[in-house]
């Protein structure tokens, strides 16, 4: 494997099953990546996160997983997937959030619940207020969008700058065109 050109998280759901539309989309996501010389980074587990995982792997990407102890339950207790070819284990969900954040210069946000919207948020809020810096973060799929409109027509509490990191994309072709153009090589 060649260098990297940086590392992208792919942020999105475990109760996703593998061959399912969400998992194919994700894994295409991940092959995608690696072909474009990311290395991609996930939290590890299964559903999106393992889809992601494995198109990296199968494009040679260097694939890692931030994983907890905390998890013991759900789809999470069976362990880090087997395309992750280096694991980041923290003690606390909250430093494996972090961490997922920190590590990666663009994030990608699929399909997921609760989770995938913190690290959503809390990536962008940590850019606007200036603790990092701002870095693109891709959203794919219609949920996003309608998402965000629905958040941001509430009134004017977001300034036009702090949306400028944010790009809704349909497919993930169209996130990586976006990193492409963000990281030429």
């Amino acid at each position: 494997m060649s260098a990297s050109r940086g590392i992208i998280s792919v942020f999105g759901g475990a109760r996703v099953e593998q061959g399912s539309e969400a998992y194919e989309q994700a894994r295409l996501m991940g092959e995608l990546l690696g072909r474009a010389g990311f290395s991609v980074s996930t939290g590890g587990y299964g559903g999106v996160m393992g889809g992601a995982s494995e198109g990296a792997a199968s494009a040679g990407a260097h694939v890692i997983g931030v994983t907890t102890n905390q998890f013991s339950q759900g789809e999470e207790r069976h362990g880090v997937n087997q395309w992750v070819t280096e694991e980041r284990r923290f003690l606390f969900f909250r430093e494996r959030l972090m961490h997922t954040i920190d590590v990666c210069d663009a994030a990608i946000a699929m399909g997921g619940g609760v989770g995938t919207l913190v690290e959503v948020s809390l990536m962008w809020n940590i850019g606007i207020v200036g603790e990092d810096r701002p870095r693109p973060i891709i959203m794919v799929g219609k949920f996003w969008k309608d998402t965000f409109d629905a958040f941001l027509s509430g009134g004017d509490y977001v300034r036009t700058k702090a949306l400028d990191v944010l790009h809704f994309v349909d497919t993930p072709q169209q996130a990586v065109d976006i990193l492409e153009k963000a990281f030429p090589r």
